[in-house]
């Protein structure tokens, strides 16, 4: 990907300089909704931005505009990121979240849908099922952003690849060790990996498998890129020479009434120091938080020197940055 021409970055943060871009006026609702290429634009994009802003860059380029935030499930970061990523480009956040949020009275989704096209300017979402948000995708005319589903979850894994790069370098030559359940992170891990042809092992206890559909269509996409998917139940396997050890809560949202079942479920999976030490020389730990210390990784490893969960929630605000301002370019 690193022919990939990107645009003049003199102009950063302009709507000039996004023009024209193969994102302007897409969805994202999944990242293999994104080829290699446009991927690679994204974290570009994400990297430079980043940089103008530690550098004093600030400008404004979608002044005017609005960003429609639905938030159907609670998170700090998800709200704050979007939030704050809107306000830097110039535009408004109209937060709709829980009990009144924008589907909370039981509208279609068609109606509130394009209703709400005719006041913001992209859409972004954080619900339940992935077919509710492609709903809203199929009525929208205007961008519709995944800010998470129970099947995916492509902005935290646009910044968990923007951290990836900027500790460990070159994407397509790393590995990555996901442990635990197989749930919508997994399932963009494997997406992510696909696309930039990364290593990603993904290690869940019997029963607690990534969906099959989405890992021979991640499969599919890896066979373009020479990426190399590996899905078992072998916890050593997957940490061996690993980069990057990854992992998330055993009990999602939603799912609190199995925490008993699934702590028993998952015993032999937590990452301590003792699991860090079978990864490569170097690995980094992330986690996309929040997480519960104690279950899924003990704190000598989220809070150790190569622990980068804040580097990592940090770059949840650039990457989502970047990727608004791509979707938002005329």
């Amino acid at each position: 990907m690193s022919d990939t021409v990107l645009p003049d970055w003199s102009k950063l943060d302009s709507a000039a300089a996004l023009a024209g871009n193969p994102l302007a006026g897409r969805d994202l609702l999944r990242l293999l909704d994104l080829s290699p290429q446009e991927l690679h634009l994204v974290l570009s994009t994400a990297v430079a931005q980043k940089a103008a802003w530690a550098q004093g860059v600030v400008t404004a380029p979608y002044a005017g505009k609005a960003v429609g935030i639905i938030l159907e499930k609670p998170s700090m970061r998800t709200r704050v990121s979007f939030e704050v990523a809107a306000s830097r480009l110039g535009a408004h956040a109209v937060v709709m979240s829980d009990s009144n949020s924008a589907f909370s009275r039981g509208e279609t989704v068609k109606d509130t849908t394009q209703v709400l096209e005719r006041f913001v300017d992209t859409i972004i979402i954080r619900t339940f099922a992935q077919s509710k948000l492609e709903e809203v995708a199929h009525w929208a005319r205007i961008p519709v952003i995944n800010a998470l589903t129970d099947s995916f979850h492509p902005c935290q894994g646009l910044a968990d690849l923007l951290t990836i790069a900027e500790h460990k370098g070159d994407l397509s030559t790393l590995k990555l060790a996901y442990v635990g359940d197989g749930n919508n992170m997994a399932h963009t891990y494997l997406e992510g990996g696909a696309l930039t042809g990364m290593h990603i092992h993904i290690a869940t206890p019997p029963g607690f498998e990534p969906d099959e559909t989405i890992v021979a269509e991640c499969r599919a996409a890896a066979a373009q890129t020479g990426a190399l998917l590996e899905v078992d139940h072998d916890f050593a396997a997957a940490l061996a020479n690993a980069d990057v050890v990854i992992t998330d809560t055993w009990t999602s949202m939603g799912s609190e009434a199995e925490h008993d079942e699934r702590l028993a479920a998952f015993a032999g999976y937590q990452i301590d120091a003792a699991a860090m030490a079978q990864a490569a020389a170097g690995a980094i730990f992330m986690h996309c938080l929040p997480a519960h210390r104690g279950e899924e990784v003990t704190d000598e490893v989220m809070d150790a020197p190569f622990s980068a969960i804040y580097d990592e929630a940090e770059n949840r605000l650039h990457a989502q940055k970047a990727l608004v301002s791509l979707v938002l370019a005329q």
